[in-house]
């Protein structure tokens, strides 16, 4: 089946979003492993991959690392061994030189991904690379990244019917910039480029024609889109984003997949310690981090929840109740977030207590990897069952 039939096939249909967090994304692989291999026990087909369930996937960066994976076909045991695996060199530190701009080096990871991504769609280490329009990828891909030469955040995706995926513009000529054309890795890789810890992603557009042209792009974290979840929804029904996906409970389900949460607790704060430095380190973290619940409470307020922990203590989980309404408009879909506590007390309640927090709350705490897998496998197996996908399944 081509994109375009999957995109057009009638019935309902099943977004995968995946948050950012660097290697703590070995989380969301755990939580995406058990919930692969429960669809492969209930389906009895031991082969099945995610590619074969979800018809969009999308993430900001790790996160985009993960969808592409889902989206060429990989299996979460090929996407677990590709960090597990490329960890290390995910965080390759930069040259003493260069560490006064940024922490690590780029050049590791961006091998790794042309390698892997063509390697996972059929391809040799020598062809070309794969493009965002190779038709070879089997759902819907988003990937979220910021434009910083134009200020702005951009959703890039592989829907042929997209306004920047059309080959000829409305008034007849070619376009010769087409976002299909673009490298796959390159864009995954524009996704994950974090500012201090990794050097912008350069990509040119319209290569060589006259109209040649580049951006400069950095990590889409960065943007209120850490968490895209809202955002695919907003693609997937949108007119103008030209999918035209029906909405329902029944029609559409969203699972939103995190990397891990806890709050930065300061009690012993004061004031005076509020400078520039502290506002410069930890202001960024602040508004992703508030970005991020509050896209997770749009889910919930608008789809029907059926598992996520609470956000707070006022608007609690917002899991749907049989016969009981949470909100005074209709449900648009079906919600599932799955999202570690790694608090100290999170960590005590799945029985990791000797796992010290900070270890696995740091998106380049690569020398704790196992740690992170412990977590991502602790929570799978206590909270990741398909009776969150009934109807779905």
């Amino acid at each position: 089946m081509s994109l375009q039939q999957r995109i057009d096939a009638p019935g309902p249909k099943k977004i995968l979003a995946c948050d950012g967090g660097g290697i703590l994304g070995l989380m969301s692989v755990e939580i995406l492993a058990r919930l692969e291999a429960e669809l492969r026990a209930r389906s009895g087909r031991p082969g099945l991959v995610l590619a074969d369930y979800f018809d969009f996937a999308c993430g900001t960066s790790t996160g985009a690392i993960i969808a592409a994976c889902v989206s060429a076909g990989m299996s979460m045991d090929a996407v677990r061994q590709f960090y597990v695996d490329s960890g290390a060199q995910m965080f390759d530190e930069a040259s003493l030189l260069k560490r006064l701009r940024y922490a690590y080096n780029d050049e590791p990871l961006a091998a790794k991904l042309r390698t892997e991504l063509n390697r996972a769609l059929g391809c040799g280490e020598a062809e070309p690379p794969v493009t965002l329009g190779d038709g070879r990828l089997r759902t819907v891909l988003m990937m979220v990244m910021r434009n910083h030469n134009t200020d702005s955040p951009w959703f890039v995706w592989n829907n042929p019917r997209a306004h920047y995926n059309q080959r000829v513009r409305p008034d007849g000529t070619p376009r010769l910039d087409c976002n299909l054309d673009l490298p796959l890795w390159q864009l995954v890789r524009a996704s994950t480029a974090a500012p201090t810890f990794f050097p912008p992603e350069v990509i040119t557009f319209a290569e060589g024609t006259p109209r040649e042209y580049r951006f400069i792009f950095v990590d889409g974290g960065v943007t209120t889109y850490n968490n895209p979840a809202f955002m695919a929804f907003q693609m997937a029904t949108a007119s103008p984003y030209r999918l035209g996906w029906q909405t329902g409970p029944r029609e559409l389900l969203i699972v939103s997949v995190g990397t891990g949460n806890a709050p930065k607790l300061r009690p012993d704060i004061k004031a005076r310690q509020m400078h520039l430095l502290h506002a410069a380190t930890s202001v960024p973290g602040a508004l992703m981090n508030a970005a991020a619940a509050g896209w997770d409470m749009a889910c919930r307020l608008l789809g029907e929840c059926r598992f996520g922990a609470p956000i707070d203590r006022e608007f609690g989980a917002m899991q749907a109740v049989p016969g009981a309404a949470n909100f005074t408009g209709p449900k648009l879909f079906s919600y599932v977030r799955y999202d570690a506590d790694v608090s100290a007390a999170g960590l005590a309640a799945l029985d990791l207590a000797d796992i010290d927090p900070d270890s696995v709350q740091v998106m380049d705490s690569v020398e704790h990897i196992e740690a992170i897998q412990r977590v991502g496998r602790a929570y799978a197996q206590r909270h990741v069952t398909l009776d969150h996908l009934a109807s779905f399944v």
